[in-house]
């Protein structure tokens, strides 16, 4: 026979799967998508990298030299 405390397990792992779900619908409609072409260079960016890393906005190179604190000549 289930007690009041199952019903309270049961409502709070209720609402945890709504947040946790929730979560997951803001997620998904935050990610941004790839630049096309790298904001520090305006080469392409590689169509697996674009897929890789969602939102990304600089190739591999100028990532790689932004990361180091080093700034790229155009």
């Amino acid at each position: 026979m289930a007690d009041i405390a199952d019903f309270a397990n049961d409502l709070v792992q209720e609402r945890i799967d709504q947040a946790m779900a929730a979560r997951s619908a803001a997620k998904a409609e935050s990610t941004s998508h790839s630049l096309l072409f790298c904001e520090a260079c305006d080469d392409p960016i590689p169509e697996a990298r674009r897929l890789a890393q969602p939102g990304c906005s600089q190739c591999i190179s100028c990532q790689s030299l932004s990361e180091r604190g080093i700034r790229h000549a155009r």
